[in-house]
C-alpha cells in the first residue's frame, strides 16, 4: 500500500515541478495556441503541458518500481507496463509535434495506429475474452477479431478525450475522474499494476490542474489529450481481470462523457450533412455556455456528469460476480441512454429544434391525460 501512497505523491510532485518549466518551454518553442472563432480563449496560451504529465507519470512508475515489494509485480505485469510505457511514449510525441507544427489528420492517426499496433502486436496487449449477453462465462474470441477490436478501442478512446479539451480543466478533470474510478476498481479486483499506473497519473494530473483549471495558466494540448486518451483506453481496458472485458458496459461507462461526446458529435455531423472530422461548436461544454453557464459551472456540471458515470462503473463492478451482473448491465444501459438522449435533445446536443423522444413523450402524455378524461 505504501507503494502508491509514494508513486501518488512523487507524482503530483512532479508535475507541480515540471508544468511551469514546461510552460517556459512551449512559449520559446512556439507551441502556443492562438484565439479564433471556436475557441473560448481570448489570448495566446501555451500548451504542449501533457509533456509534464507524461514526464510525471514516467519517472514516478521509474523511481517507484525498485522500491515494490517482492512479488508485487510479476512479469505479465511488467510487460503491461513496458507497453504502457512505449505506446505513451509514442503518443506524447505525435501530439507534442502537433502541438508545435500542426500535424494533418491523417498523419496522427496514422501514428495512433503505429502506437496501438506496437502495443498489441509488440505486446501482446489485446481483448481476448468477451462476456456474451446474460452468459455464464467469458468466450475467448479470435484474433482476427481480438487484434482490430483492441485497436480500434485504443485509436477511439484516444481521440475521445482530444475532442472534449475545449474549456480550461476540462479533459484533464474528467480523465482524472475516470482513472480514479479505475484505481478505485483495481483496488476491489486486487489488480497491482493497474493500481499503481492509476495512482501515478492520477498524481501527474492534479499536480497539472492546479495551473491548467480556469483561468487556465496552460493548456496541455494533444500530447496531454492524446497521452491521456490513450491512457484511459490502456487502463480501461487492462483493469478487468488481466485484458479481459467483464462486462461490456462497464469501461464504456468509466469514460462516458468524452465517449456520448463523441457519439452525439459525429450524429449531429451527420445530420448536418457535414464531414464528420470538421470541427464545430456544438459539444457539451459549448452548449452549457450557450445556456448561460460560465466558464467554471460549465467544467464542475460535466466533472458530476462524469463522477455519476464513474460511481455506475463502479457499482456495476461490486455485482459482477454476481448472477444477476448482465442484468444490472442491461438496465445500467437502458436508464443511461434513455437519459443521455433526454439530456442531449434539451440541451441541443444534435440538433436544436429537433426533439424526437421529448415530443413522443409529451404526445404520449397528452394521449394518456386525454384517455384518462374521456373514462371520468
Amino acid at each position: 500500500m505504501a507503494v502508491y501512497f509514494a508513486g501518488f505523491a512523487v507524482a503530483l510532485i512532479l508535475s507541480l515541478a515540471l508544468t511551469p518549466l514546461v510552460r517556459r518551454l512551449a512559449f520559446a518553442i512556439g507551441a502556443i495556441d492562438k484565439p479564433n472563432h471556436r475557441k473560448v480563449h481570448t489570448r495566446i496560451m501555451p500548451r504542449m503541458g501533457g509533456l509534464a504529465i507524461y514526464v510525471a507519470f514516467a519517472a514516478g512508475l521509474l523511481l517507484v518500481l525498485p522500491f515494490a515489494p517482492e512479488g508485487l509485480l510479476n512479469d505479465y505485469d511488467m510487460n503491461l507496463m513496458r507497453a504502457m510505457l512505449v505506446g505513451g511514449t509514442l503518443i506524447v510525441l505525435i501530439g507534442a509535434l502537433d502541438d508545435r507544427f500542426e500535424l494533418s489528420a491523417k498523419v496522427k492517426l496514422a501514428g495512433q495506429l503505429v502506437a496501438a499496433g506496437i502495443v498489441v502486436l509488440g505486446f501482446g496487449v489485446r481483448i481476448n475474452l468477451l462476456n456474451i449477453p446474460f452468459g455464464e462465462t467469458m468466450q475467448p474470441i479470435a484474433d482476427w477479431i481480438s487484434i482490430p477490436l483492441t485497436i480500434f478501442w485504443i485509436v477511439g478512446v484516444t481521440n475521445a478525450i482530444n475532442l472534449i479539451d475545449g474549456l480550461d480543466g476540462l479533459a484533464s478533470g474528467v480523465s482524472g475522474i475516470a482513472i480514479g474510478t479505475i484505481a478505485i476498481m483495481a483496488a476491489l479486483m486486487g489488480f497491482e499494476p493497474i493500481i499503481l499506473m492509476s495512482v501515478l497519473l492520477l498524481g501527474g494530473i492534479l499536480g497539472f490542474l492546479v495551473f491548467n483549471f480556469h483561468p487556465a495558466k496552460i493548456f496541455m494540448g494533444d500530447s496531454g489529450s492524446l497521452f491521456l486518451g490513450f491512457s484511459l483506453a490502456m487502463l480501461s481496458m487492462l483493469a478487468f481481470k488481466q485484458v479481459t472485458i467483464v462486462s461490456f458496459i462497464t469501461p464504456l461507462l468509466i469514460i462516458g462523457v468524452p465517449l456520448s461526446d463523441t457519439f452525439f458529435a459525429i450524429v449531429r455531423r451527420m445530420v448536418n450533412k457535414k464531414p464528420i472530422f470538421a470541427p464545430d461548436k456544438g459539444h457539451l461544454h459549448h452548449c452549457l455556455r450557450e445556456l448561460g453557464f460560465s466558464h467554471r459551472k460549465t467544467v464542475l456540471i460535466i466533472y458530476g456528469i462524469a463522477g455519476f458515470f464513474g460511481a455506475c462503473a463502479i457499482v456495476q463492478a461490486v455485482f459482477v460476480q454476481s448472477a444477476a451482473a448482465n442484468w444490472v448491465a442491461f438496465a445500467v444501459v437502458c436508464v443511461l441512454v434513455f437519459g443521455l438522449q433526454i439530456g442531449a435533445e434539451l440541451i441541443g446536443l444534435v440538433d436544436k429544434t429537433r426533439r424526437p423522444v421529448i415530443n413522443f413523450l409529451r404526445r404520449a402524455i397528452n394521449g394518456w391525460n386525454a384517455q384518462s378524461s374521456r373514462t371520468k
